[in-house]
């Protein structure tokens, strides 16, 4: 088919009002909060298909028969959704809600997009359902468990379509990933790999229906160097009309997985991979081209959630970079609810959406398609964030159930197995402490890592040092009602199955990656990696940090150093040599913390999540810490 060619939207003469106070609302910024847009959008939205709205424009017969020319196209968006089957306690954690509404688990998911669905039908609009990334990966154990297939079958289940990659996609590495869009099952024993499983019991795996696309992942060498490891764009026909999706994950992936299972691969920059791909989905007769973002912005107030205010953060920029012809971008990766209008090269209003995580929340993007050049209407197009609340009014998809029911009951053994308590009255939260940085979450992990035997084997000195990636916490520990600490909850609260490692560093070498949380890409506040430490303790400064071969520390950095917590700690020697602990994403310069690639008399052996079972057990109850191994120069 030809391509058409892409030209301005001709519109009734009576629209132009609406026209005009849609334009005039944004024109003193780049981006804007929604509500006023929305409302704007809306209005022109509804003149432009409805009767009523064609007949008070004109009063003729010929405008009451384009409105029904549109062609309405409604997308239902998620993004990290992280594996959560189950709903979350809303009182224990707030990943259970969105600001004080229960929502979100992968049943009531289903429930919101089936009624959704039906709302678009009835209103004469195809619905179409797409992510924005990290629907796998860091994932409660019902699904970690096994692999992840349990979330692939609940998105299948769901009735997702179309997917972009996430970081979290590569967790297992991206032959794993594969293995999840294709299917088939992994031959790891009886016992798992890693003390996961691979199609338990009488469970096949018949991958992803939906069709997952890494624009921006590429092969390095090879007769495929060059190639995407998997689609860059896919092409839906509604009512006749191509509407195309382009999907990426963010380009700094590598530096957010662990390296192992990424070798051989590349993640490029979103907005030179977009705008190459452009003219060749508009060669191939699609102008409707919306981009699924695993990359997001943080606004100032997350819970305006159908608000942009403050929005800052890399998505922000890439979303007014791409070409004009791109007429929407949903994106992901910071969890934050936000639903934005940017402008593109041209002026025009662009939508910019984000649906929380966890099966909380769904973006609904409301889009118009003149069908004369195949376009979406850029003034009309709106979008609304929806809770998908999971309170008693609300009917669960009953196959979503069936499936999490039956993986519970696999896992059970696993999961309900008691490793300890927490000391009565006291709570571990992942909760930074202001001052300084530390949590007593981040603590306890890496206490746990650093006495773990498995990386000390015979004739091979203890770890005398600790550093535990703050990312890597992904919930507060909690006990159940019987009062007890669960290898569920553990795993819950460090879900990757990251592999030990202990190794040699300097002195020297530690305070400066030390340093490496302020620099580099980890200098904005907004990504800034505050290490959560076991065996040391310093204080830092930021009146001068963040620039080039500047050092963020102040005064002495502390070490224990002969590993006997008993004793006091010492000042750090720069030309000594310590023996350190930490993960294999870390060891292998996870989070831009190169100096760890430094590292000398590498050993490998045994999983966090062990590490962390094994001290839950040893010292039963645990009890927080203090938060005070990191302070900030008053």
């Amino acid at each position: 088919m030809p391509r058409m060619p892409r030209r301005a939207l001709a519109v009734p003469a009576v629209l132009a009002a609406s026209l005009s106070l849609a334009a005039t609302t944004l024109v003193a910024s780049n981006v804007s909060a929604a509500d006023p847009d929305r409302a704007d959008a809306e209005r022109v939205y509804d003149a432009m298909t409805t009767s009523d709205g064609a007949s008070q424009a004109r009063g003729q017969s010929r405008d009451r028969a384009r409105a029904r020319d549109y062609v309405k196209l409604d997308l239902l968006a998620l993004n990290d959704f992280h594996g959560n089957l189950e709903t979350i306690d809303p009182v224990k954690s707030s990943s259970g809600r969105i600001n004080q509404t229960p929502a979100g688990g992968a049943a009531y998911l289903g429930a919101l997009l089936r009624e959704e669905r039906a709302k678009s039908r009835a209103a004469g609009a195809t619905p179409i359902t797409v992510a924005a990334g990290d629907l796998i990966g860091a994932s409660p154990l019902v699904s970690a468990a096994f692999h992840d297939e349990p979330a692939v079958k609940a998105m299948n289940r769901v009735g997702l379509q179309v997917a972009s990659v996430g970081n979290h996609e590569f967790d297992e590495g991206y032959r794993e990933l594969l293995r999840m869009q294709r299917g088939g099952c992994l031959d790891d024993g009886p016992d798992g790999v890693d003390g996961q499983n691979s199609c338990p019991g009488d469970q096949g795996f018949p991958g992803a229906a939906f069709q997952y696309l890494g624009a921006n992942v590429t092969y390095d060498a090879g007769r495929r160097a060059g190639d995407t490891v998997l689609p860059a764009t896919k092409i839906m026909k509604v009512e006749g009309q191509k509407v195309a999706f382009i999907g990426m994950t963010l380009e700094g992936t590598a530096s957010i997985v662990s390296q192992a299972g990424i070798q051989g691969i590349s993640f490029r920059d979103e907005v030179e991979t977009a705008n190459a791909l452009v003219p060749q989905l508009r060669a191939r007769g699609a102008e409707s081209i919306v981009v699924l973002l695993h990359e997001g912005v943080t606004p100032t107030d997350a819970t305006a959630y159908n608000d942009c205010t403050g929005a800052a953060g890399p998505a922000l920029e890439i979303a007014q970079q791409l070409k004009p012809a791109v007429d929407a971008v949903v994106s992901g990766h910071t969890h934050q609810p936000y639903n934005c209008v940017v402008k593109d090269p041209k002026g025009n209003n662009r939508l910019l959406t984000s649906a929380a995580s966890f099966g909380r929340m769904v973006s609904k993007l409301h889009f118009l398609i003149d069908p004369r050049n195949g376009d979406i209407v850029r003034p009309a197009a709106f979008a609304e964030n929806l809770i998908a609340e999971n309170g008693p009014d609300v009917t669960p998809q009953q196959s979503v159930l069936d499936l999490i029911a039956t993986y519970k009951e696999l896992v059970k053994p696993i999961a309900d197995e008691v490793l300890g308590h927490i000391e009565p009255g006291s709570t571990i939260t992942r909760t930074a402490d202001t001052n300084g940085g530390d949590s007593p979450a981040g603590n306890l992990i890496a206490d746990a890592q650093r006495v773990f035997t498995t990386i000390a084997p015979e004739g091979t000195p203890a770890p005398v040092v600790s550093f535990m990636n703050p990312g890597g916490i992904r919930a507060d520990l909690i006990e159940n009602s019987a009062g007890d600490v669960t290898y569920g909850a553990a795993f819950e609260m460090q879900p990757f199955n990251n592999v030990m490692t202990s190794f040699d560093l300097t002195g020297a070498q530690i305070e400066q990656l030390l340093n490496e949380q302020w620099n580099g890409s980890n200098e904005a506040a907004t990504s800034r990696k505050i290490l959560q430490v076991s065996g040391l303790k310093y204080t830092w400064d930021l009146s001068d940090a963040g620039l080039p071969d500047t050092n963020a520390i102040v005064g002495d950095v502390l070490v224990d150093a002969d590993g006997d917590p008993s004793t006091a700690l010492v000042p750090l020697v720069d030309g000594d040599t310590y023996r350190v602990a930490a993960s294999n994403f870390l060891a292998d310069g996870g989070d831009n913390f190169a100096t760890f690639k430094q590292a000398t008399n590498r050993i490998t052996e045994g999983l966090d999540i062990d590490a962390l079972r094994e001290y839950l057990v040893a010292n039963d109850p645990v009890a927080p810490t203090a938060t005070d191994r990191i302070s900030q120069q008053p």
